[in-house]
This record gives C-alpha cells, structure tokens and sequence, in this order.
C-alpha cells in the first residue's frame, strides 16, 4: 500500500462525516430561512470550510500520487467539482460536487457493497434534490413548490420517473435539478435491474455448473462400474479356464505312467 492509498484509507471516515457536517450547513439557511441571522452566517461559513477541506484533499492526494499528471489527467472531474464551485454564480455545484467527493470515496472502500452505495446515492440524492429545487422554486411567482414536504413528494416522483405532475419546477434552476435527478433516477434503475439481473444469472450459472459435475460424477462412476463388471467378467472366465485345465490334467498323466 502507497502513501495515496493510505491518506485515502485514513481520510475516508473524516471525509463522510465532513460530508454530512457540509449537507447540514447547506440545508439549514433553506429549510430554516428565518433563523437568527448570526446562525445562518455561521452555516454559510462552515459550507466554505468544509469545501476548504475538500480541496485540501485533492491537494494532498495529488501531492502524495507518484505521477501527478496522470493523477490530474484520469480525475479531471475531481479537479472540476473542487474548482468550480468556488465560484459563486455556480454555487449549486457546490451540492452536486458534494454528492459526487462522497461517492468517489465510498467507491474506493472494497467493504461497500453495490447495493449500500446505490441505497446511499438515492437517499441522498433526494434530500439534497429537495432542498437544492426548494430554495429554487420557493419564491418562484409561479411555483408550487412550497414547503419542504412538495420538495420531498416532488423529488421522489422525479426520480422514479413517475411525475404525476401536481408539483413542477418553474425555473430554470429548478428545471436543471429535475433534469439532474430524472437522470440520475434512470441510471440508478439501471443499476439496480443490473444487479438483480446478475445476481439471478450467477445462481442459475452456478444451478448449471453443479448439475454439470453431478452429471460428470455420474458417468465417472457408471465407466468405473463398466470397467469393474468386465474386470469382474474377465476374472470369472480365468478362474472357470483354469478350473477346466486343472479337471483334465490328472487322467493325462495317469495315462502316461501307464506301462506299455
């Protein structure tokens, strides 16, 4: 194990918890928008710091890689997700750039199972759907979006590709979020189906592959008991010629000590 693989085995945990430290302070100024002013100014603050972190990761992981530029060149997302947000026209990156550092990480531990990352991923792609198209659509003149409970109902129907249609993004940042999460509904499906597939294919392959060494084993057994009935045969047909040849030879040499 290298120096990178290291740093990356003891930040996982750090990161994940920072992760959700991040989610809260990004949600609060938005589920809470009448909270004292100081406790919003302090979230907002904690949102920067954390990310702070998040480059500090980046850097020390391109520091510690033993070729820097094939690091740069086989994680531009990586670069993208921790430059970008820093402005602040995009400052909904932030939230995507958020949910794709966490993923990345989880990815990397070999204890996560597919299905715990993509549980994961939805849940997480809901709550953060929900309070990115909130603070969108809430003071939209012609949205419906509302409260955080339309932003929740809303972001699920979306995801699972349902849309009833009683509530719908009237921005165009809210629209980018449906078209985000319609996407991300999609491919998360797809996984699934995936692994239910594959996971059905691998038993009936291993039914197969059982049913085929019992079949093996069988017909072993048969030309073994083939071989042994003629072994068998082979032996009683000696023991009967040998039985034959030992009856006849005593009057033969009584008749040759016969004088003449």
């Amino acid at each position: 194990m290298n120096r990178l693989e290291r740093w990356e085995q003891r930040t996982r945990a750090p990161l994940l918890a920072l992760a959700m430290v991040f989610g809260a302070a990004y949600a609060l100024p938005i589920l809470v928008p009448d909270a004292d002013p100081a406790l919003i100014t302090t979230a907002h603050w904690t949102e920067r710091s954390v990310w702070a972190l998040f480059a500090g990761d980046y850097v020390v992981r391109l520091g510690l890689s033993e070729q820097r530029w094939e690091f740069i060149r086989r994680q531009p997302l990586s670069l993208a997700v921790v430059v970008l947000p820093l402005l602040e026209p995009l400052r909904l990156l932030r939230l995507v750039s958020a949910l794709f550092l966490v993923g990345q990480r989880v990815r990397l531990a070999a204890q996560v199972r597919l299905t715990t990352y993509v549980v994961g991923a939805v849940l997480g792609l809901l709550a953060f759907g929900s309070v990115a198209v909130l603070e969108a659509e809430r003071h939209s003149p012609h949205g419906n979006i509302r409260t955080i409970g339309d932003a929740l109902w809303w972001s699920f129907t979306t995801m699972t590709t349902v849309g009833y249609g009683d509530h719908a993004p009237t921005t165009g940042v809210g629209r980018l979020i449906a078209v985000g999460l319609m996407l991300s509904g999609i491919a998360l499906l797809g996984v699934v189906t995936a692994n239910i597939a594959a996971w059905f294919l691998a038993r009936f392959q291993e039914d197969e592959e059982e049913g085929r060494r019992l079949q093996e084993v069988t017909e072993e057994v048969l030309r073994e008991l083939r071989e042994l009935r003629r072994e068998v045969a082979e032996l009683g047909a000696a023991r009967a010629g040998g039985a034959r040849d030992a009856a006849a030879a005593p009057p033969e040499r009584a008749h040759e000590q016969t004088p003449g």
